[in-house]
């Protein structure tokens, strides 16, 4: 049996997050059901991550078993032809080994939260950032950013429900910068070796208040050393929110 890894990218708008649940039409509920109807088999997807109702992929890795006979190369088409203008494309598909997981193989993940700063709300990005209509200092926003990278328990930016065994994390890296396409948008990219429920909403959010002084850029550190939910800041929305990057040691997966 093969076991073949599929990179997509998605529109999250449309759907309740990545994984099956009953309330609603989910990113792997779609997947599942393309393949099964591509092999004539009953296809389990396992995905990379677990992303939430509203948040986007510009990468997203999936690895499935199989015995199909459809080519590596050509399964991207076939998958595209049978989703149609669903808000999901495929990218890229590879024969894998065995025993490679989406999940537990992944070497780290880097998102990127995207901010309309301006009083003026913008047609084209607001299915695709955060308004925040307030002036925002930048510079002690990068600050702050720096103050978080490191290995830390990162209790204080998760959101309630998570199920992880630890809190602690080693964020590899996080930045403030301002976006090549519009002057008016902020990017807040963090890349670490996992995340917890909700992390980089939260960060996002408390560099935010930071941006506005609500916060300031000491804060930071009382906030990761007292472990404390309440001393972050608001949770982020999700359409801001886009998983950029998958990583994975080069012999087990390289595109």
């Amino acid at each position: 049996m093969r076991n073949i890894a599929v990179k997509i990218m998605y529109d999250g708008g449309g759907y309740h997050g990545w994984q099956t649940q009953p309330n609603g039409i989910t990113v792997q509920e779609r997947m599942e059901k393309v393949l099964s109807e591509l092999t004539g088999e009953i296809i389990a997807v396992c995905g990379c991550s677990r992303t939430d109702s509203g948040v986007h992929a510009l990468e997203y890795v999936f690895n499935f078993k199989s015995n199909t006979g459809i080519p590596a190369e050509r399964l991207p088409y076939a998958i595209n032809t049978h989703l149609g203008n669903d808000g999901i494309a495929a990218v890229a598909a590879k024969d894998v080994s065995e025993d490679f997981s989406a999940r537990f193989s992944s070497d780290g993940k880097r998102y990127v939260y995207k901010i309309w700063n301006s009083t003026l709300q913008n047609p084209f990005t607001a299915k695709y950032s955060w308004f925040v209509p307030y002036r925002l200092d930048v510079e002690n926003m990068k600050i702050a950013a720096e103050k978080l990278c490191g290995k830390h328990d990162f209790s204080a930016f998760m959101a309630a429900g998570g199920s992880q065994k630890t809190t602690v994390r080693t964020i590899r890296e996080c930045v403030v910068k301002e976006s090549t396409e519009w002057r008016e948008q902020l990017e807040v990219e963090v890349e670490a070796d996992a995340f917890l429920y909700n992390m980089v909403r939260i960060i996002t959010g408390t560099l935010v208040e930071v941006g506005t002084g609500r916060k300031t850029v000491e804060d930071i550190e009382k906030i990761i050393r007292d472990c404390d939910r309440r001393g972050a800041g608001m949770t982020a929305p999700p359409e801001g929110l886009f998983l950029k990057k998958v990583f994975y040691k080069p012999e087990l997966l390289e595109w």
